[in-house]
């Protein structure tokens, strides 16, 4: 019996995950994988070419459950971060950025640059936005040709683009029997799962009451059994999104309260969780799920690096930083230009991730354009050695390493905007120096 809005609920028992088995028992060391139906997988135009093994096969009929995942972050979690962040792990359960559903319907002739993603992207979900019910419905049934995973609908995101003019995202918390319609909508076009991301509360309707409230309608109007709660309320008065991050306090007591009053859904805790130790913590004191963001694309090295094996209890892959860059620069070789000039260019696959500082940014750079890097870095250290009054220039190994520093440095400032970070920047054109050097 749960209480709330002044009225008593029973909720009514729903198993939403369901035991298989694993053809390969000693893969995982985990009882109870996540399952989804058996079909074919429909691979991109720009990856027919790529071989799946076995192993991939197996593990994309046969998930593991989402005891970790990669937030939904605009402009970050893109095809090309999530391309590395498969390289990293295995069992993580990716996110796509949050695309509006009159995005999907008004581009279906060009699909392909919105939603298409490589097969070993998989447990993948799809996170869609928006706020008419018949858009919703054609965006997910197109979107149902490249077989994500699950389909999660944006119910948090306090941007003044979505949740102000768009009238969607984190104000529909105010509207729980459309969330509720919508959800149908959806799952009435697609047979896989559906979720919804939400926060604790909007402004001032923040109360725990009002949260319940939210849940039960949207559960009991569709067959939505997952919710993705991120642990602070939104503040729609005009603050920025990273405000929006920062300034609401944690509420991590709403999450565990929900885990109570709903024993029949499934809940994953989002918001201020930044490590791998915080993840298992979180799990061992009850969390379905936890849902990590900023950190696992700021630092992919220390968080996805360590999931499957101190979260799933997996083998690692074996795979050095060396290694997954080199498999990343093949990406990369593969995808430049695939939709045109510049779509996407050098500065789009390069930006994302970080393993130290920004080495991995500048790395990638370097990786990809080849030899075209070392022509570059000789002429940018022969003119910055000519200006030097009285230096005489015996080795072009010195002027390829003076060279390097300036474009690793050139290249750092390009790709984060000019960072403020001074320190770090320096940092990180030392490491990508000595790797450099190394390489020769």
């Amino acid at each position: 019996m749960v209480k709330f809005s002044a009225s008593s609920l029973i909720i009514s028992s729903f198993t939403p995950f369901h035991s298989i088995i694993v053809k390969n028992p000693h893969r995982f060391s985990i009882n109870r994988p996540y399952n989804y139906p058996n079909k074919s997988r429909i691979i991109s135009s720009y990856t027919q070419n790529v071989q799946i093994h076995i192993e991939d096969v197996m593990v994309a009929r046969h998930y593991l459950p989402p005891l970790f995942s990669v937030a939904p972050m605009m402009e970050w979690t893109d095809n090309h971060y999530r391309t590395l962040a498969r390289l990293i792990s295995k069992h993580a359960w990716l996110y796509t950025e949050m695309l509006a559903a009159e995005t999907i319907v008004y581009q279906k002739g060009n699909l392909d640059r919105f939603l298409a993603y490589s097969p070993e992207q998989h447990p993948i979900v799809l996170q869609i936005g928006g706020s008419n019910l018949e858009n919703l419905a054609k965006a997910t049934e197109l979107a149902n040709a490249y077989h994500y995973d699950e389909i999660n609908f944006n119910c948090g995101c306090p941007s003044p683009k979505v949740a102000g003019h768009g009238c969607f995202g984190v104000r529909l918390m105010l509207d729980p029997k459309f969330v509720g319609e919508a959800m149908s909508v959806i799952a009435a076009n697609t047979n896989v799962p559906i979720s919804v991301k939400c926060r604790i509360g909007v402004d001032d309707h923040d109360s725990y009451n009002e949260l319940c409230d939210f849940i039960y309608k949207v559960s009991s109007l569709s067959p939505t059994r997952h919710f993705i709660i991120h642990s602070r309320k939104a503040l729609l008065n005009g603050i920025s999104p990273a405000d929006n991050r920062r300034i609401p306090p944690l509420k991590y007591e709403y999450y565990y309260a929900l885990l109570r009053d709903f024993p029949d859904l499934k809940f994953t805790v989002n918001g201020g969780i930044n490590s791998v130790v915080e993840v298992n913590a979180a799990l061992r004191e009850g969390a379905h799920g936890v849902m990590v963001g900023r950190a696992a694309y700021q630092n992919p090295w220390q968080t996805l690096g360590h999931v499957d094996t101190a979260i799933y209890g997996a083998p690692s892959s074996g795979l050095t930083r060396r290694e997954i860059l080199q498999r990343y620069q093949e990406y990369g070789d593969s995808v430049l230009g695939i939709y045109g000039k510049d779509r996407p260019n050098l500065r789009h696959v390069a930006k994302v991730g970080y393993f130290v500082s920004f080495t991995v940014s500048v790395e990638i750079s370097l990786l990809i354009m080849g030899n075209y890097c070392s022509y570059l870095s000789l002429w940018i250290g022969f003119k910055a050695f000519r200006n030097l009054p009285g230096v005489i220039i015996i080795r072009t190994d010195i002027i390829f390493y003076f060279g390097s520093v300036i474009l690793v440095v050139y290249l750092s400032l390009y790709s984060t905007f000019f960072t403020r970070n001074l320190e770090m920047l320096c940092g990180s054109a030392k490491l990508t120096l000595l790797s450099c050097i190394a390489r020769r």
